[in-house]
């Protein structure tokens, strides 16, 4: 259960449907989803959070459905089980198959297992590793 209200449009203000407007057009859908309606309790951090957000997954060098499946990794990785659903969905609404959905599971948690063992052990970086290949 959220700790501030799921704001419907009628009891989000002004600012606030405005950026509903927004994630509308911009994703082209009706839909806003929970995240974004317990966001419009503080209009400015919704409108902040989303221009952040939209300005990220937005066109770029990274293809959407690579954004997609690296936001569910780290979602994954952070326990956000709100985000891990959400840019699942998304990320299957871009093309996203079971088995790239598994192996990103797998690099997952092969990412995560290396990394604890680097952290806990204190493994130093290795040269090679800090240069600059481009010089």
């Amino acid at each position: 259960m959220s700790i501030m209200p799921v704001l419907s449009d009628e009891e989000a203000g002004a600012a606030a449907r405005a950026v509903f407007d927004d994630i509308r057009d911009t994703r082209q859908t009706d839909f806003v989803n929970n995240f974004w309606r317990v966001l419009a309790n503080d209009p400015a951090l919704l409108a902040r959070t989303w221009d952040k957000l939209k300005a990220v997954m937005g066109p770029g060098s990274i293809d959407p459905l690579v954004k997609e499946m690296i936001y569910v990794a780290v979602s994954v990785t952070n326990g956000c089980q709100y985000c891990i659903h959400s840019h699942t969905a998304a990320a299957r609404a871009k093309g996203m198959t079971d088995q790239q959905l598994m192996e990103l599971m797998a690099v997952v948690g092969a990412a995560n297992e290396t990394n604890r063992l680097v952290n806990g052990l204190q493994v130093p970086v290795d040269e090679a590793f800090l240069s600059d290949p481009k010089a």
